[in-house]
C-alpha cells in the first residue's frame, strides 16, 4: 500500500499494525492479513516485527560494545570507543549516585536497559514510509519498526524488573522482613488492613508506570510522525510545511528518546536501591 492509495485515517491504521502471527478462530495458523484477524487472534498471537527488531538491536548493542571492549588501547581511544567509554562512565556515576548497595548485577544491567531502549527509540527516527514500503514490496503487509511503541516490549522489560525487585527484596530482607514492609508500614501494626492496601497498590505500581511511561512517550512520538507524514500528499505547500516540521521534531524527539531511556534505567536502579535496603 502507498499513502497515495489509502485515506487519512487507513494511511493511520496502517502504520500503527503490527505484522501479526496467531492462530486463527479456524485453529489454523497464518500472519494477520487485517487489524481485525489480528484481533481475533487473541493471545496466541505475536508480533513478529516487534520481536525482530528487538532482537536485533539487543544483538547489534552487545556486538558494537563487545568489538569496543576486545579492541580497547590504553593510549589515545577513537571515535567509537571514546563514544563507548562515555555511556559506560555515565552509566556507572548514575548507579553509584543512586544505588548504596552492593550488587555486581546493578550496572550492566542499568548500561543494558540504557542502550537497548535507546535503539528501539531511535528506530523511531527513521522516515515512517521507508521500511514500510519496503517490506510492502517484499509482500509485507504490515510493519511498525519501534519496538517500545508496543506494551507488549515495555510491560515485559517492566514486569522482569519488578520480579527481580521482588527477588532481591526477600533475599535481603527474608520472607518475613518483606511480608514486614507491607503490612506494618506506614501506619504500624494496628492499622494492617490499610498498610497492606497502600502498599500493595504502591509496589503494583511500579511497573505499571514504569511500562506505561515509556510505551506512552513513544507511541505518541510514532503518532506525530505519521500525522506529519500525512502533509507530504497535500500539495507542494504543506509537503515543505510537512519537512520542515519534521525536522524540528526529530531534533526534539532525539531528547526525548534518550530521556525516556535514561528515566526507566534510574528508575530501575531506584527500585533495586529500595529492594535492597532494609527498613527498621
Amino acid at each position: 500500500m502507498t499513502q497515495e492509495t489509502l485515506t487519512a485515517g487507513e494511511y493511520i491504521k496502517h502504520h500503527l499494525q503490527n505484522l501479526v502471527y496467531g492462530r486463527l478462530p479456524d485453529g489454523s495458523w497464518a500472519f494477520a492479513s487485517s487489524p481485525e484477524q489480528a484481533k481475533s487472534m487473541g493471545f496466541m498471537s505475536i508480533n513478529v516485527d516487534t520481536m525482530f527488531f528487538s532482537f536485533f538491536l539487543g544483538a547489534l548493542f552487545l556486538f558494537l560494545f563487545h568489538r569496543v571492549a576486545v579492541r580497547a588501547t590504553s593510549g589515545v581511544p577513537g571515535g567509537w570507543q571514546n563514544f563507548v567509554e562515555t555511556v559506560v562512565e555515565f552509566v556507572d556515576r548514575s548507579v553509584r549516585d543512586s544505588f548504596t548497595s552492593k550488587n555486581n548485577m546493578v550496572a550492566p544491567m542499568a548500561l543494558t536497559l540504557f542502550a537497548w531502549i535507546f535503539l528501539m527509540n531511535m528506530m523511531d527516527l527513521i522516515p515512517v514510509d521507508w521500511l514500510p514500503r519496503l517490506a510492502h514490496v517484499l509482500g509485507i503487509p504490515y510493519l511498525r519498526v519501534v519496538p517500545s511503541t508496543d506494551p507488549n516490549i515495555t510491560f515485559g522489560m517492566s514486569i522482569t524488573i519488578f520480579l527481580l525487585t521482588l527477588y532481591y527484596s526477600i533475599k535481603v530482607k527474608g520472607l518475613g522482613g518483606f511480608v514486614g514492609e507491607l503490612t506494618l508500614q506506614p501506619f504500624g501494626k494496628f492499622a494492617l488492613p490499610a498498610n497492606l492496601l497502600l502498599e500493595g497498590v504502591n509496589l503494583i505500581s511500579k511497573p505499571v508506570s514504569l511500562s506505561l511511561r515509556l510505551f506512552g512517550n513513544m507511541y505518541a512520538g510514532e503518532m506525530i510522525f505519521i500525522l506529519i507524514a500525512l502533509l507530504f500528499s497535500q500539495g507542494v505547500l504543506l509537503a515543505v510545511t510537512g519537512g520542515v516540521l519534521q525536522w524540528v521534531w526529530a531534533v526534539f524527539h532525539l531528547l526525548i528518546i534518550t530521556l525516556q531511556a535514561f528515566i526507566f534505567m534510574t528508575l530501575t536502579i531506584v527500585y533495586m536501591d529500595m529492594a535492597h535496603q532494609e527498613h527498621h
